[in-house]
């Protein structure tokens, strides 16, 4: 989600004028800020039916949340601690206005507050989201998919209820955070995870933390957890993934990242030059390509606010890398459809990857 994290007691920071969306804490809440035109949606409103070069375009959304109140409970939290809410109904508000910004369907995803968790209370945090996750999805099919929850911080752990969400749940790949407590994505302590990723072949979201090491630094104006400690974060994950050899020991993964993999793909080229201007800086890793053709081989969402940037984005990485990303309910940007459709330079086969095609293949939906 676009929220920070509050790391220092592992919850999201709280907000003001928040208001939740259900009685029942044990049900899916989506997070979120109070929409502006979408959150006055009206359940019985008309879908947004999004057209390219004249052909329906169905839309699929990878980045969008919600939580569990009965699994935050059990780490001494409450819905009050996220960022948020939600919607009043949560059934017909959401995807009312999912239908107002033209997105046919969302794969949602919670974020990690559990990482923190001990083993018999993080198995059950995850237990409890993947089976609301599973039962959500269930009701309404044709609009919602989600990102299995794991205790990353035990990897075999995480590998077993990976497979499980996989294999009996329906869920249609993981959600995690950018960083395990001690731990970067590339340590082989996490092998088991990323192994078990590639055997089933299932996309692996990505989404930041903020980077809660700095958080001392992001203090004062200007939500600096959040607007730079989250791309930052993503950036450094990303970053270790590469030029630990994490990529070329698990070629098969499949790597989707928030906020359109943060700084990295901004300023990619200085990675094919580091280690060439500080040799001695080099561990001895050796990678089979230059850092920044890894980033051909990952996914990101368009979450980068305008054209240009979406357009230097596509260039580093190739528009077929790319996929919406919303973080509905958070309105980071006002219409991440339109974003697609009136960017100057693509061609009409190029926005339907973006819009659809992509996110169907790695999320294994029909068109």
């Amino acid at each position: 989600m676009g929220a920070g994290l509050s790391q220092s007691k592992g919850k999201w920071m709280s907000i003001r004028n928040t208001e939740h969306c259900c009685a029942d804490d044990g049900g899916i809440i989506f997070t979120g800020c109070n929409m502006s035109n979408a959150a006055q949606g009206q359940a019985g409103g008309r879908r947004r039916q999004v057209m390219v070069g004249g052909k329906r375009v169905k839309t699929i959304d990878v980045h969008a949340h919600c939580v569990v109140g009965e699994a935050l409970a059990l780490l001494g939290m409450k819905v009050a601690d996220q960022r948020g809410p939600g919607i009043g109904d949560v059934g017909s508000r959401r995807i009312a206005e999912m239908d107002e910004q033209g997105i046919d369907i969302e794969a949602l995803s919670i974020n990690p507050v559990w990482y923190h968790a001990k083993r018999d209370v993080a198995e059950e945090v995850v237990r409890i989201q993947n089976e609301k996750l599973a039962e959500w999805c269930g009701t309404y099919p044709d609009r919602f998919v989600a990102y299995a929850s794991v205790a990353l911080q035990f990897p075999e752990l995480a590998a077993q209820q990976l497979e499980h969400a996989v294999k009996k749940l329906g869920l249609r790949g993981a959600a995690v955070g950018t960083s395990i407590p001690g731990k970067e994505f590339s340590d082989p302590f996490l092998h088991p995870f990323w192994k078990k990723a590639e055997e089933l072949g299932v996309l692996i979201f990505i989404h930041p933390r903020s980077t809660p090491e700095l958080e001392p630094r992001f203090k004062g104006n200007g939500w600096l957890s959040n607007t730079i400690g989250n791309p930052l974060d993503t950036t450094i994950a990303l970053s270790h993934l590469i030029f630990d050899g994490t990529l070329d020991r698990f070629p098969g993964l499949k790597i989707c990242s928030a906020h359109g993999g943060g700084y990295l793909p901004s300023y990619a080229p200085r990675s094919d030059n580091a280690l060439r201007v500080a040799p001695e800086m080099d561990t001895g890793v050796k990678l089979k390509k230059k850092p920044t053709e890894y980033l051909r081989d990952m996914y990101y969402d368009t979450l980068v606010f305008t054209d240009e940037a979406l357009r230097h984005l596509a260039a580093e990485v190739g528009v077929d890398k790319l996929v919406i990303g919303t973080d509905h309910p958070i309105p980071w940007q006002a219409d991440s459809v339109n974003h697609i459709l009136n960017a100057p330079g693509f061609t009409d086969a190029e926005r339907r990857m973006m819009l659809s095609e992509t996110a169907a293949k790695l999320l294994g939906i029909p068109l």
